[in-house]
């Protein structure tokens, strides 16, 4: 007699028992995925030119994430924290990046500073559905196809320009001269100084200079040749800190202006007091006045975190908020989520923690934070932002605006 049906009755029972068996580690997996931690990564720089701004665009950030998994952390689960350093390098940064992305599975990259590395970065991020938060102004990171997982707290160069050129006309200059290295944002911020000078007959020409000469007194030359009365200095503090000692010894006593992330504390204490002596600087103002802002005062122990710091502190809070509001825990999750944010008639927040309690009430939240109002147009531009005036004199920078 033929054991055909008993084979097939034994080989049912064991494929049901496996199933069965199965059963409870698939519910191990799904319950571990559900309490793990959620990764978070912030990619700053703690080396290169940038290397003032990243850590305490770090401190702000692991203070956010602090104070949330203390409350409670968010969807039930805590929240684990990787920090990278870009080295304000765009190839080390897309190394760092590929290890927070493969490695990490972190669900967003925040803090990330410079044009050149969110533009190396961006597109990593986009493929993999992880959002990416930066402070960098370039006009076209935006128009990258980044689906939406691009969003910045920074002034566009187009908004930069524009000020930088009203600014150079309300000191009277009328001929300038653009000094910079070529970064992404070289041609937008030209053409945006050299229409806000048109309308009163001012001109804006561009000299770019490679950004790791020992001396630039053939830049120099060929920019003063022109007789500008106002310089705009575009580069970084290692480049500017040769290029101001160069301009001195060419004789040049003309009006100066640059970024404040260039004429820094750094630089202005790393090279003779008369060679910056005077020079203006432009940066966005955070929210001096806010109640975010002043809590970020606490965080850091400084009287006047940079801009840079109170925009990592927003792209902390904005982050965890929008996995509350979305309830889930993903970059898909969290660029579609990170508008609604700041919603008409929400309950106004200045942190993650309070807006978490209200979320989960049902409530909405209008989250104001340390860099100003964080609403933010289709493509991720930041919509609103004011600039902050400055003036190195007896070499320190001091505070002439803000506007």
């Amino acid at each position: 007699m033929s054991n055909l049906p008993y084979r097939r009755r034994f080989l049912k029972l064991a494929a049901a028992g496996a199933a069965l068996g199965a059963q409870p580690y698939i519910l191990r997996g799904a319950y571990a995925q559900a309490t793990d931690p959620i990764m978070l990564g912030a990619l700053s720089p703690l080396s290169g030119s940038g290397a003032q701004y990243g850590p305490p665009m770090q401190q702000a950030i692991a203070a956010v994430v602090d104070e949330v998994n203390a409350a409670s952390g968010v969807l039930g689960r805590q929240i684990k924290l990787v920090r990278e350093d870009c080295q304000t390098n765009p190839e080390a940064a897309v190394r760092a990046a590929r290890k927070l992305i493969d490695v990490d599975k972190v669900v967003a990259i925040i803090g990330v500073w410079s044009s050149p590395v969110t533009q190396a970065v961006a597109p990593l991020c986009w493929e993999s559905k992880t959002v990416i938060a930066c402070a960098s102004g370039a006009d076209n990171l935006t128009h990258l196809p980044h689906q939406g997982y691009l969003f910045r707290t920074q002034p566009t160069t187009t908004l930069q320009g524009r000020k930088f050129g009203e600014f150079a006309l309300s000191q009277g200059a009328r001929k300038v001269v653009y000094l910079t290295p070529q970064t992404p944002f070289v041609q937008s911020m030209t053409e945006n100084m050299a229409k806000a000078m048109a309308a009163a007959g001012g001109t804006v020409t561009t000299v770019v200079y490679e950004d790791k000469k020992a001396s630039y007194r053939t830049e120099v030359d060929k920019a003063l040749a022109s007789k500008p009365d106002m310089l705009v200095l575009g580069g970084y503090v290692a480049d500017t800190s040769v290029l101001v000692k160069d301009l001195y010894r060419a004789g040049y006593q003309g009006k100066m202006l640059s970024y404040a992330y260039t004429v820094n504390k750094q630089l202005i204490e790393s090279v003779p007091k008369d060679t910056v002596e005077g020079i203006f600087t432009i940066a966005p103002s955070p929210a001096a006045d806010g109640t975010a802002y002043a809590r970020l005062k606490k965080i850091v122990n400084s009287d006047s975190p940079d801009p840079y710091t109170a925009q990592s502190y927003d792209h902390a809070n904005l982050v965890i908020m929008a996995m509350a509001q979305a309830k889930a825990a993903s970059g898909a999750a969290i660029k579609d989520a990170i508008r609604k944010l700041a919603a008409d008639g929400g309950q106004r927040v200045d942190n993650a923690a309070a807006g978490i309690k209200i979320l989960a009430g049902g409530g909405s939240v209008d989250y104001v934070g340390a860099s100003g109002p964080c609403r933010f147009t289709d493509i991720g531009d930041v919509a609103e932002a004011s600039f902050r005036y400055e003036q190195v004199k007896d070499g320190k920078p001091v505070l002439l605006k803000i506007a």
